[in-house]
């Protein structure tokens, strides 16, 4: 869980003498007891990993644009130390996709969205290409359909 991580980081800064991390850890912690105890003023439970995730993106955004106006303040130490916190929060949400992982689950999507006319087009002999690929893919077959590794090309018009 995201929170025990959180919590085990704060330990380990405790030990390291980390003071920068320590202290936004300790600020993470209290933002989340809060959120907890606005939360529980709502009769709602205690927040879970996808609003942990929530409240951490909230607190990044907050600094990015204390950073902003830091910089307009000319105050590099106080962005300095902005930006350093941001680093620390990060390192709490999951790692963002690379533009070529995006690109592959869109193209993985397309394929999957377009499985249906794919199969009927394979069904009655046609080849199968479907150009955001650019290459031959093999469909999963469903059950009671020809049982055919082979995918010839046809253009779907993706």
């Amino acid at each position: 869980m995201l929170r025990d991580d959180i919590n085990n980081a704060v330990k380990e800064a405790m030990k390291a003498k980390d003071e920068r991390k320590l202290s936004t850890l300790r600020m993470v912690n209290s933002t989340l007891k809060n959120a907890d105890i606005e939360a529980r003023g709502q009769g709602k439970p205690p927040l879970g990993d996808a609003e942990v995730l929530s409240v951490l993106q909230k607190m990044i955004k907050q600094r990015r644009e204390s950073v902003e106006q830091f910089e307009k303040a000319q105050r590099t130490e106080l962005a300095a130390k902005e930006r350093q916190e941001i680093s620390i929060i990060e390192t709490y949400l999951p790692q963002a996709l690379t533009a070529e992982q995006l690109l592959q689950l869109g193209v993985l999507l397309e394929v999957e969205l377009l499985a249906p006319e794919l199969r009927a087009v394979e069904r009655c002999g046609g080849d199968v290409h479907v150009p955001a690929l650019d290459q031959r893919r093999h469909l999963p077959v469903q059950e009671g359909e020809d049982q055919r590794a082979d995918v010839r090309a046809v253009d779907v018009g993706v």
